[in-house]
């Protein structure tokens, strides 16, 4: 038999009762238990003041990952499915769309400069395909001034993904 699991609506009514030391002490507590928590937490209590600077931050450490791409397929895929998760991990953290557009859009970027454009691996083809995607529909639910800029920005790097990618065509990405 396990621990019984509680809703989000329980354990916010719960917290209300604790003082801030308590709250503290099981904030830590769980912190201990999980990298992902350590992580978040750092971030809420040193970095959530300034999504844009984190983002910054985090755009040099994705380029960095990404310069480090294998010339093998198999292995280059392997990577940037490890950049991804990492990405969309920061992207959790933060919650904010123009945070994901921006990260995705680094990672777009970064896949056309670092990754072997003659490839014939469906899945490191895919992995393009997909994120495009996805930052299309994030760059759908910005603001109509932020979706203007990020449109912009997005129409170039397909022309850029289309002028560089013997195998890509942007008719087929549906968007």
């Amino acid at each position: 038999m396990g621990v019984t699991q509680y809703g989000l609506q329980e354990i916010k009514k719960e917290l209300q009762h604790l003082d801030a030391k308590q709250a503290g002490l099981l904030l830590l507590r769980m912190a201990r238990y999980k990298k992902e928590n350590k992580e978040l937490l750092a971030y809420l209590l040193f970095d959530a003041d300034d999504e844009l600077a984190f983002a910054e931050s985090f755009k040099h450490e994705i380029g960095l990952m990404m310069s480090q791409a294998p010339s093998r397929s198999y292995e280059a895929a392997k990577l940037l499915r490890k950049v991804l998760k990492t990405t969309n991990k920061y992207i959790k953290f933060t919650g904010s769309k123009q945070v994901e557009a921006e990260l995705l859009l680094t990672f777009c970027r970064n896949y056309l400069d670092y990754v072997d454009r003659r490839t014939s691996f469906k899945p490191l083809r895919m992995i393009l395909i997909k994120q495009l995607e996805k930052t299309k529909k994030a760059i759908d639910k910005l603001h109509e001034d932020l979706q203007f800029d990020y449109t912009s920005e997005f129409d170039v790097l397909i022309a850029d993904a289309e002028k560089r990618l013997p195998w890509f065509y942007k008719n087929d990405l549906t968007l």
